[in-house]
């Protein structure tokens, strides 16, 4: 294996977080709320569960789910397996360390997103499974009066969304309960009517209750508070004198990946290089290996049994999703923090904990591109222009936005084909209010068919607020339809932006010619600042905040020349993602400018 080996030896070298998860612990299933982001494919990952199991319990949930909406989710877990736990009311860390016979360090190992903080009813944890050790917190008696199991055992064996024409006698008919047991466990049901769309706690029966094994502490014990136990087990804060830092990415040095790629990893190396190079001259020391990790799994693996690579403070890699895994496993073992920079799909990341995603998964990027929407043009007239070239890289998207806009009672409009002209467009324009058009399809050839059919409806009806809103690939068509652009007041969405008249991007673009003798490829993202911001980011926040790096991360006061960072765990257990988007504008002005919802 050739590998490339650059060492900086004994040289000064200048994230409920993800969303509130809800679920009720159940023999069989617990529920969970969808939050915004997740889709099928992310919940099923998140609870290693097939999709095909949840559409079961769920049906409808395979066509369509939203944001609020209850699911139930099949509760795996069984003896030496991870499961899932809901914190219930008046349930402390310590209830749980007895209820399932694990210490709080292990939770709290196993839940590196859970702190005091969010430790809060409703958030889902994970639960690991009993292993033999000695335990010496808490200390578990058996008890003499059984009426204290209740204090100790969760409240709700499930939670029911109230349907429309149902009623509290149906309700308790379906779980086999009593309507005693119900309002009992619900008192607002005394005074409140039942609404649909309410929640309800649904207690165990009483006369299974007694039945249930009895735990309890000690009475002369007095249990420590969850502020107590988070304190307690709280990584101590550890500042890294030299980083070690690896680099895997398929650089081609064996000839088996394309031009195109080898153009693309030796760029964004290339930058990561000139990012080292600036931090060494701001105080960090910083020892850096380079490897090339070929396509294979194989040559993975190989690299990671050198042994230097379990001192590594962080990992940058790989490129090819297959490759994530057997790394993800590695940094995971060995508390390593592995950044993709490039793939979002692999689904690692919902539950491993080491893993940063830098490129967002679909499904949570377009959330994000809905929010801003809706909140930049809350009230416009929406069209979406369908030039039908057979393209369908869109879909997902404007089937999202079109859900969201009826969400918030939003009409829409449509246009298709040769419909797309002044005449079919002034059908459709409202002359009172903003007008954002948004074609269905990001590819160039959308474009040119469209472009001018809007420039023309807009210089014959000047009185008309027409805006242009797209997608990220646009920043490659720039040069071919920049005048556009400005004259139809044009927006688009994305995670990567630069202006190249920025003196930061020209100071960049101008240093990078100057190391390699050559500009940068015109690829979206540009593949040298990627590198750098990536570099700059993990390194520098390393250098700063040593082993709280992440509870820093979001706190520092960067401004990346390309790439946004705005990192979330997906869950308590998990990874984080990257969940940074811009809308950039082309103004009637000849003004462009970065916005940023933050």
């Amino acid at each position: 294996m050739k590998f490339i080996k650059v060492l900086y030896l004994a040289t000064v070298l200048s994230l409920i977080p993800a969303g509130t998860l809800v679920a009720q612990s159940t023999t069989n299933h617990f529920m969970h709320t969808v939050t915004k982001g997740q889709s099928l494919y992310s919940i099923s990952s998140m609870y290693n569960v097939p999709i095909a199991e949840i559409v079961k319990l769920n049906p409808g949930s395979d066509e369509r789910i939203k944001v609020g909406q209850a699911l139930k989710i099949p509760q795996t877990g069984n003896s030496g397996k991870v499961i899932f736990h809901t914190i219930q009311p008046g349930e402390t860390l310590y209830k749980l360390t007895v209820r399932y016979g694990v210490t709080s360090q292990r939770i709290c190992q196993a839940n590196p997103g859970l702190s005091a903080k969010n430790f809060r009813v409703g958030q889902v944890i994970a639960i690991p499974p009993v292993v033999a050790e000695k335990v010496s917190e808490p200390v578990i008696e058996t008890p003499t009066q059984p009426q204290k199991q209740e204090a100790l055992k969760p409240k709700c064996r499930d939670m029911h969304k109230v349907k429309r024409k149902e009623t509290i006698y149906s309700i308790c008919k379906e779980y086999g309960i009593t309507e005693q047991e119900l309002i009992e466990a619900n008192p607002e049901l005394k005074t409140e009517k039942l609404k649909k769309g309410k929640f309800l706690c649904i207690p165990y029966p009483k006369e299974t209750t007694s039945q249930k094994p009895v735990v309890q502490t000690p009475e002369t014990t007095q249990a420590p508070t969850d502020a107590e136990l988070f304190d307690k087990n709280r990584k101590e804060n550890r500042k890294l004198g030299t980083i070690k830092a690896a680099v895997v990415l398929p650089f081609n040095t064996d000839g088996t990946g394309t031009q195109d790629e080898q153009i693309r990893m030796v760029e964004y190396y290339e930058g990561f290089l000139m990012a080292v190079d600036s931090l060494k001259k701001r105080g960090v020391s910083i020892d850096l290996y380079t490897y090339d990790s070929g396509k294979s799994t194989a040559s993975v693996n190989r690299i990671l049994n050198k042994p230097e690579m379990k001192n590594m403070d962080v990992i940058f890699g790989p490129a090819h999703t297959e490759q994530v895994t057997p790394m993800a496993d590695f940094a995971r073992r060995n508390n390593i923090r592995l950044v993709v920079p490039f793939t979002s799909k692999n689904d690692d990341v919902f539950n491993n904990a080491s893993i940063y995603q830098i490129n967002t998964p679909q499904s949570y990027l377009y959330s994000e591109v809905y929010e801003h929407y809706l909140r930049k043009f809350p009230n416009a007239n929406v069209i979406f222009l369908d030039a039908e070239t057979g393209h369908k890289d869109k879909d997902d998207f404007i089937k999202g936005l079109k859900e969201e806009l009826k969400n918030k009672q939003i009409t829409y409009k449509e246009l298709k084909g040769e419909s797309i002209n002044p005449d079919g467009m002034k059908l459709v324009v409202d002359s009172l209010r903003e007008n954002v058009l948004i074609p269905t399809s990001g590819k160039n050839v959308a474009l040119i068919k469209i472009l001018p059919q809007m420039i023309v409806t807009a210089r014959q009806h000047p009185n008309y607020d027409m805006k242009l809103f797209g997608y990220p690939e646009w920043q490659t068509y720039t040069h071919d339809h920049l005048s556009s652009f400005f004259e139809l007041d044009t927006y688009f969405y994305s995670s990567f932006y630069t202006n190249n008249l920025f003196p930061a991007a020209i100071q960049f673009t101008q240093s990078y010619r100057r190391w390699f003798s050559k500009d940068m490829a015109n690829t979206y993202p540009k593949y040298g600042m990627l590198g750098f911001d990536t570099a700059f980011f993990f390194l520098q926040g390393l250098h700063k905040y040593g082993s709280n790096f992440e509870e820093n991360m979001n706190n520092m006061m960067l401004t990346p020349i390309q790439t946004g960072f705005k990192f979330e765990r997906v869950n308590n257990w998990g990874g984080f993602i990257n969940r940074k988007v811009f809308f950039v504008h082309f103004t009637k002005n000849y003004e462009l400018i970065k916005m940023d919802f933050e």
